[in-house]
């Protein structure tokens, strides 16, 4: 029988502030009172997922919230300069509760991203399209060029990786197909992505975007077809449950659902709650559901995880993969 995969984990923006303005997006808001998550809610945060036996925790915030008008003071109240240092501190929380951070954070560079290897099991940064898109324009950290750097530059520094598309944004069907052709290429020379999201569009009322279609399942499956074709077998393939009908498309060579949390919401698309972990078995009816790390299972090893984790990610992975 088919394995079908999932995350438990739980949802931590640290922020809602970003440098970029992309026209689909209502994760953005403005900086004011409030703006940054306190530790203490963090940390909470993290104690109820210990209690729940989360082994992920999904630190995620805006691109660069730093290059905002009066952000830093925010930031500067709870005793930090820099957002990123923030997010290092509160993972380390994080593996003291024995939960393995994944961090989403936006673009970083290389001497950011080999600080954050210490303290996270993989990291993550969607690719959505190598198109120059509309959406995009007043966003510099979408430049494809840009994401596909610091996609290789996680090749480089040996860090389980996740990134994908987002569908219904502009692009073409030949762009998917680029889109698909260049994040194979970038696994062919470096290996370390495991997984990718095939993640349709959802229009968010208020945005600019907001009567703009999503992808029809029609287009998700195609690009699913798409990726069965052209990605090495190596690379997982996720569909959001909480966004698509997952059911539906299962059978193009999905084989993950994604991070699901039992107890936080999805904060990028909080008008879409995640299915309950129970609802994943109804999805994916004739498949075998079965828990996983946010790092997947074949990286589990020196090769990929820092000496300091490394301990913590052998004993999740023998409680969660039994070996």
């Amino acid at each position: 029988m088919k394995k079908i995969t999932f995350s438990k984990n739980v949802f931590l923006p640290l922020t809602h502030v970003c440098g970029n303005a992309c026209s689909y997006c209502s994760f953005k808001e403005p900086v004011a009172d409030g703006c940054v998550m306190e530790p203490s809610e963090v940390k909470a945060t993290l104690d109820r997922g210990a209690e729940f036996s989360c082994t992920e925790a999904l630190f995620t915030f805006g691109e660069r919230p730093e290059l905002e008008r009066g952000f830093n003071a925010h930031l500067q109240k709870i005793g930090y300069d820099s957002i990123l240092d923030y997010c290092y501190d509160m993972s380390k929380y994080a593996l003291s509760k024995g939960i393995l951070p994944h961090s989403n954070v936006g673009i970083i560079n290389e001497e950011e991203m080999s600080r954050m290897r210490t303290v996270t099991a993989s990291m993550g940064l969607m690719l959505e399209t190598t198109a120059d898109v509309h959406a995009h324009r007043h966003s510099p950290g979408k430049d494809p060029a840009v994401r596909i750097e610091m996609i290789e530059t996680a090749g480089k520094l040996k860090i389980p990786f996740t990134t994908g598309l987002l569908l219904g944004i502009g692009e073409t069907r030949e762009d998917r197909i680029e889109s698909l052709q260049v994040i194979a290429d970038i696994q062919k020379r470096f290996g370390h992505i495991q997984e990718i999201i095939i993640q349709n569009f959802c229009p968010k009322p208020g945005t600019e975007m907001a009567d703009v279609p999503g992808a029809t399942l029609d287009t998700v499956a195609d690009t699913l077809s798409l990726a069965a074709e052209i990605l090495p077998d190596s690379i997982s393939v996720q569909i959001p449950p909480n966004l698509a009908d997952a059911g539906r498309l299962l059978a193009y060579g999905v084989n993950d659902l994604g991070g699901v949390s039992p107890v936080t919401i999805d904060y990028i698309n909080p008008e879409h709650p995640w299915p309950a972990i129970e609802e994943l078995k109804t999805i994916a009816k004739g498949y075998k559901v079965r828990e996983r790390l946010c790092v997947y299972e074949k990286y589990c090893t020196s090769e990929w995880i820092d000496e300091s984790i490394l301990p913590l990610v052998l004993d999740l992975k023998k409680r969660v993969y039994g070996a």
